[in-house]
């Protein structure tokens, strides 16, 4: 697990802008967000999220391209061994934040019966949310 360090200013607003989103942001959005902040460049993004998804703070979302704030009061960190895994509302963009023992017991024990060595496990559902299917 990787340990917490203090955040910059720029990973302070990243994290704040990402905190404050109803939804997932991409970098260019977080970006245009925190152009009166002073920030204005994709690298500026860039370099304030690499430690903060390092630390587990953020998720990036592989299928969306996009990054979310931690739902969870935990740290997932590079090394964890539990998976996180997103369901992702694909009407409204909702995304939930779970972990399962159950599921990282399976995941586990495929690995091991296939001789595969596991590094980072994130599992991304998409379909649609309880809210969108009741409307």
């Amino acid at each position: 697990m990787t340990e917490a360090k203090a955040l910059t200013k720029n990973q302070t607003l990243v994290l704040g802008a990402l905190s404050g989103a109803n939804g997932p942001l991409s970098a260019y959005d977080i970006l245009d967000r925190l152009r009166p902040e002073g920030l204005r460049s994709p690298l500026q993004i860039y370099r304030a999220l690499a430690p903060l998804v390092e630390q587990g703070r953020v998720h990036r979302l592989e299928s969306l391209n996009s990054f979310v704030a931690c739902a969870h009061d935990h740290t997932h960190g590079h090394h964890s061994h539990s998976p996180v895994v997103f369901a992702i509302c694909e009407t409204c963009g909702q995304v939930t934040e779970f972990s399962d023992e159950k599921v990282a017991q399976q995941l586990r024990g495929w690995a091991k019966d296939v001789g595969f060595k596991t590094g980072k496990t994130t599992l991304e559902l998409r379909g649609t949310c309880r809210t969108c299917l009741a409307a």
